[in-house]
């Protein structure tokens, strides 16, 4: 697969799935994304995120049961594949790097 760069949405989407495990779903995403941020993404944008991510082969998603609370429909969840934790790696790297090179400023706290 080429290699894609990570949007700031995306590379926050695919953090909060991987650190939300096997609880990774659009209420979950959503809640965690907002509780992080302080951001409050509408579903609409995270699922054109999820098809994106998807797309580029970062995220793969699979559907849970069907439960009487959801009134039998099931949840999908998400999960952050070799490829996804990648690209996370790469950004991370990326960011660490030009953090690192900037100059003291000389500012006093």
């Amino acid at each position: 697969m080429k290699y894609t760069q990570l949007g700031e949405f995306e590379e926050l989407v695919l953090l909060i799935i991987g650190s939300l495990g096997d609880s990774a779903y659009s209420i979950s995403i959503k809640e965690e994304f907002k509780r992080h941020t302080k951001r409050n993404p509408s579903i609409g944008a995270l699922h054109s995120a999820f098809n994106r991510l998807e797309k580029k082969g970062f995220l793969e998603s699979y559907e849970g049961g069907a439960t009487n609370k959801r009134g039998g429909r099931s949840k999908r969840f998400y999960v952050i594949t070799a490829y996804g934790r990648k690209a996370l790696d790469d950004s991370f790297e990326l960011r660490s790097t030009l953090y690192h090179s900037l100059p003291e400023l000389g500012l006093s706290k």
